[in-house]
């Protein structure tokens, strides 16, 4: 097996896979979000320990991150779909070293779960309800988290490229 399947196998599939069941148990099992108190409809994880609040919560988005272009969901679709296929051009055309092989299973394991919500729910599930010292996060879910994890290790994967070179 090469080793760039071996990272889509034992990176993406699992990231993938724990998304989907997260989802689908939230949406099954969780009232929608209610945004006035905590735990804000959900199911409390922690309150007030050490000025944080966590809770999951039920929430569709029909946008992208914080609900930008929630009024145009089909161009939306139609571009998440485009940078999903891009980014797997990208990796099968181009010799990756391990790193960056890891940071683009997890933007790609993110990315491909946000789509699959949209063709099962109509909508982005969301669960991940967290108040840092009286800020409000957006609400976000593990595809999220995949996604954001993966542009930063992927950017510092390009720095560490770029100060080997000087």
């Amino acid at each position: 097996m090469s080793r760039k399947l071996k990272f889509l196998t034992y990176i993406f599939l699992p990231i993938l896979l724990l998304d989907i069941l997260i989802k689908w148990s939230v949406q099954r099992y969780l009232y929608p979000y209610i945004p006035f108190a905590y735990p804000y409809g959900g199911l409390g994880v922690f309150k007030n320990f050490l000025g944080i609040q966590f809770s999951l919560v039920y929430e569709t988005n029909t946008g992208a991150a914080w609900g930008f272009f929630s009024n145009y969901p089909y161009i939306l679709l139609i571009a998440r779909l485009l940078i999903i296929v891009g980014i797997i051009y990208y990796v099968f055309s181009r010799s990756l070293k391990r790193f960056e092989l890891f940071s683009i299973c997890l933007i790609l394991a993110g990315a491909i779960g946000n789509v699959l919500d949209i063709f099962f729910y109509g909508a982005v599930i969301d669960m991940f309800k967290c108040v840092l010292w009286g800020y409000a996060f957006p609400v976000f879910n593990l595809a999220d988290s995949a996604i954001f994890i993966g542009i930063v290790l992927y950017f510092i994967s390009q720095l560490r490229k770029t100060s080997h070179a000087v």
